[in-house]
């Protein structure tokens, strides 16, 4: 009997973290492993990624993980799934050469990379792939098909349909959609980030004509913000630049990695003489674009640097033009609005281009409607997206004419499960967690380091210590109360001291009733002077009581 499974274990219901899985029989094909962003409250978390414990579980049977593109919501969580378990990775080049460069930073040694094309079709173990190409913001951008017996289970990845589009590593054939429509699509999984958008998103999504007033009024430096990674836009300011006879110094040397694996590949190449090494640069040049480049928080945090004069190379003068060109996305909003109250103090001119107008490239409503209709799916099942989002995309496909029966709006972990071409069910589960990496580590996804953290910001913390002799656990040291982020100390000496008698009578009634114990003996202090400072001050701070026990000699 043909199976097909097909669900995700991250990136429904939430804005990064894809990762989305088709069990055709015994062989799993995984398609992306991106992060999510923290939220401001998560403090200390560098990002969030999918849980990978079925993958591991099942590792034997996992063919291949597709990473579609170069953006981090699709494949930074990849080096993370490499040290559980070595799956060969499909790719396209350009993908292939940020991926091997993360590798080397992260220092994995095994790691197995296809170059495959856009619009290529091979087997793995046995089963047909095809992928073809799709615009997005970056290069090399590709959807997959999965061939089963009963038709392709076909995956967009992010897409826009733009026919002004010319550049070959950009562009999509519409004819490979028709070609998969023939043969059959079983389901289609859709991305659903734009689905609320009206219209195609095309020609919106294009920056120039947002922006080039700017150049024409400008007479002193141009500045501009971007994601390093949305390559479409940076290529618009880099002919922006041409075309008003203005060198460009690319200030982030991650970007300019990324520009020469492009033009290594043919895709790109910058007008001869036009660009200013960094080493050249100095504060007097005026004709020039400084373009300041990152990804997720990183570069507002970069250009608040600049803003209170603490970067080295960089410094912003009142006869500059400033423009923001990098939407807040989730879980940045905090450091995007520190960066432009900054700007804007510097009195330069200082335009925020409207994310309204400026689209980002993800597939709106008319795209939607146009992959349904040359794919025409017998199920749809929206992808990639907060939950409003996937139910706004299962929307579309009703009014496509699509049957609530055959629109499937998942969870994280659920699964949907076909039978030779059929929907059997769609009840059973995968647990998963997410899974907070702190630093380079994983975090414990109960929360607990975070609670602390977040008591450590608000509420701050009181350290209590105190030396007893190990014997007779008589006090002959302290008690030494350090307090920080709780109070004023000037004006509480008497609770500090109480803080202090609290921890010695603690140890005086454990020995007096002959149950002392180091820990337990902390952790009735704890309490105790937890319960006091919220009596005397209103705050709940870490309490981190220590009982240091010392032989002496007589």
């Amino acid at each position: 009997m043909n199976t097909v499974k097909i669900f995700a274990l991250g990136g429904l219901d939430e804005d990064g973290k894809n990762m989305y899985c088709v069990e055709v029989n015994n062989s799993i094909f995984v398609m992306e492993a991106g992060l999510k962003y923290p939220e401001n409250e998560q403090l200390g978390i560098e990002m969030i990624i999918p849980d990978f414990k079925y993958l591991v579980d099942n590792a034997d049977r996992v063919k291949a993980i597709f990473i579609s593109h170069g953006h981090d919501d699709v494949m930074a969580a990849l080096p993370n799934l490499l040290k559980l378990i070595n799956v060969p990775i499909y790719t396209a080049p350009l993908t292939a050469s940020i991926l091997e460069k993360r590798f080397k930073k992260e220092n994995i040694t095994n790691a197995k990379i296809h170059r495959i094309q856009r619009n290529a079709n091979f087997k793995i173990d046995g089963i047909n792939i095809r992928t073809f190409g799709v615009t997005q913001s970056i290069a090399d951008g590709f959807g997959i098909a999965i061939e089963t017996e009963k038709g392709y289970v076909v995956y967009t990845s992010e897409f826009i349909i733009d026919y002004d589009t010319q550049n070959d590593a950009f562009k999509t054939d519409i004819t490979q959609f028709t070609d998969l429509s023939k043969k059959g699509v079983l389901a289609l999984l859709a991305e659903s980030v734009g689905s609320t958008r009206i219209g195609h998103s095309a020609p919106q999504h294009r920056i120039t004509s947002l922006i080039e007033q700017e150049f024409e009024n400008a007479e002193g430096r141009i500045v501009i913000t971007m994601y390093h990674q949305n390559l479409y836009r940076i290529i618009e300011v880099i002919e922006l630049a041409n075309k008003y006879g203005r060198k460009i110094m690319f200030y982030d040397d991650a970007l300019r990695e990324l520009l020469k694996d492009v033009e290594n590949l043919g895709y790109y190449h910058i007008p001869a003489g036009l660009e200013l090494p960094k080493s050249k640069f100095n504060q007097d040049l005026e004709n020039i674009v400084v373009l300041i480049s990152g990804d997720g928080a990183n570069i507002f945090k970069r250009v608040h640097k600049i803003a209170i004069k603490e970067d080295e190379l960089l410094e912003f003068r009142p006869s500059d033009t400033i423009i923001i060109a990098s939407p807040a996305v989730p879980g940045t909003e905090r450091e995007a609005t520190k960066m432009e109250n900054d700007l804007y103090k510097e009195g330069a001119r200082v335009c925020a281009v409207d994310s309204k107008r400026m689209f980002s490239m993800h597939a709106a409503i008319e795209d939607l409607k146009m992959m349904m209709y040359l794919l025409k799916p017998k199920y749809y099942i929206p992808v990639k997206g907060e939950y409003r989002q996937l139910v706004a995309n299962a929307n579309i496909a009703l009014d496509m004419g699509y049957t609530a029966d055959k629109i499937l709006v998942l969870d994280n972990g659920q699964i949907a499960e076909f039978q030779e071409g059929r929907l059997t069910k769609s009840s059973d589960f995968i647990k998963l967690e997410d899974v907070f990496v702190d630093g380079k580590e994983n975090l414990d996804a109960t929360g607990m380091v975070l609670k602390d953290r977040e008591t450590l910001s608000t509420d701050g913390a009181i350290v209590v210590g105190i030396v007893i002799n190990h014997k007779t656990k008589e006090v002959i040291g302290g008690p030494d109360i350090q307090s920080r982020g709780v109070i004023y100390l000037k004006d509480a000496d008497y609770i500090m001291k109480e803080v202090g008698n609290i921890l010695e009578n603690c140890i005086n009634d454990a020995v007096r009733e002959n149950r002392y114990e180091n820990m337990t003996c902390r952790m009735e202090a704890r309490d105790r002077i937890s319960k006091y400072v919220l009596k005397e001050t209103g705050k709940k701070p870490m309490i981190l009581p220590a009982i240091v026990e010392i032989n002496t000699t007589e």
